[in-house]
Order: structure tokens, then C-alpha cells, then sequence
């Protein structure tokens, strides 16, 4: 059985579950989150603790989601309780970006600027220029705009240019050197006459 599945997870101040067959409802300071979980798989609230209780069938596929059903409520109760955060940096001359009334546009190099519309429940700020921070209460929605974001952009492996997760590391790659190549090229043609 999975050590992660085992592990109780506490309910904060303020943080209250709620549990009705396979759908769990949690609730607290910043918001509300709600799921449907796997059928099968059995959740009880003792007091200020929510435990998963190890599947009955011994088929693979309900071991492995043991482990998976408390990890995702652990994240709902985080998430209504101090909520999660994506950071992005931006690299490159002139690129820059701006929110404005939760809309962020963006100018990371194209003809034109790129405007971006957050999902609900998503915060969009920029501390500086060339960062932007992704701010919300479901861990899966923050990290799938942080991943749009930087598909805008993608860091390119030259000069490292583009839109990058904080602290990520973009390995360079050398360019070509035009002088090396070329001369080699000049004296095979000129040989042959």
C-alpha cells in the first residue's frame, strides 16, 4: 500500500470538508474547491483530520489511486487555506509584460503584443516587468496557465530568450561560426577545376 495514501491530513483553522459518496467539498478562508473522486475509493472525516481508507480490492489500479486521492485533497485543503503560486520569469531585450484589470499583455518579441485572459479563480500580478505571477487556489489551474504562459514564449536555446518558470534552467546550446566553415567549404571547390 502507498505511504503517501496512509499519512492523515490535517484540517487547518477555518477549513472545513465535507464528504457525500465520492464527491468532496472543501471550504475555507480564500475559497471553495470540489471533486468527484475515483468510485471506490472511501474518505472519512474524524474531527480535524480527513484520512483515505485503503481500498478493499487488491487490484493495481485502486493501490495506485490510494496514494493519488490524498495527495489531491491535501491540495484542495492547501489550496483553500494559503492557496498556491506559479512564478515566471521573462528574458530577453524589450520583453516586458503588464496586467491590467487581470488581463496580462505581453511583448516577448512578435510584430504584435500577446493578450492573455486568466481562467476563473486565477489572480494575474507583475511585481517587475519581466515577471509574472500566477496566484489561485486549484494547484492543476495555476500550473496549467504558468504552462500557457510559457508556451507564448518558450525559452530558445541560443541566447535564452523567451519565457521560463523561476530558478529553470535553460541549457545553451553553441551557435554555428561562420569562419570555421565556410573556408573548408571555398577550398574543396577551388581544387577541383
Amino acid at each position: 500500500m502507498s505511504r503517501i495514501g496512509k499519512l492523515p491530513i490535517p484540517l487547518p483553522k477555518g477549513v472545513t470538508a465535507v464528504v457525500a459518496g465520492s464527491h468532496v467539498t472543501v471550504s475555507g478562508p480564500k475559497g471553495k474547491l470540489e471533486r468527484d473522486l475515483y468510485p471506490g475509493m472511501k474518505v472519512e472525516i474524524a474531527g480535524e483530520v480527513v484520512r483515505v481508507l485503503a481500498p478493499e480490492s487488491h487490484d493495481r489500479i485502486y493501490k495506485g489511486l490510494f496514494g493519488l486521492t490524498r495527495t489531491l485533497i491535501a491540495n484542495m485543503v492547501h489550496g483553500v487555506s494559503q492557496g498556491f503560486e506559479k512564478r515566471l520569469e521573462i528574458q530577453g531585450i524589450g520583453y516586458r509584460a503588464q496586467v491590467q484589470n487581470n488581463q496580462l499583455t505581453m511583448f516577448v518579441g512578435y510584430s504584435h503584443q500577446v493578450d492573455y485572459t486568466p481562467p476563473q479563480g486565477i489572480t494575474l500580478e507583475t511585481p517587475k516587468p519581466t515577471s509574472i505571477v500566477v496566484k489561485g487556489i486549484n494547484k492543476e489551474t495555476v500550473g496549467a496557465v504558468a504552462a500557457e504562459l510559457r508556451f507564448v514564449r518558450k525559452p530558445e536555446p541560443y541566447k535564452g530568450k523567451g519565457i521560463r518558470y523561476e530558478g529553470e534552467y535553460v541549457r545553451i546550446k553553441v551557435g554555428k561560426s561562420g569562419a570555421g566553415s565556410g573556408s573548408g567549404a571555398a577550398a574543396g571547390a577551388g581544387g577541383k577545376k
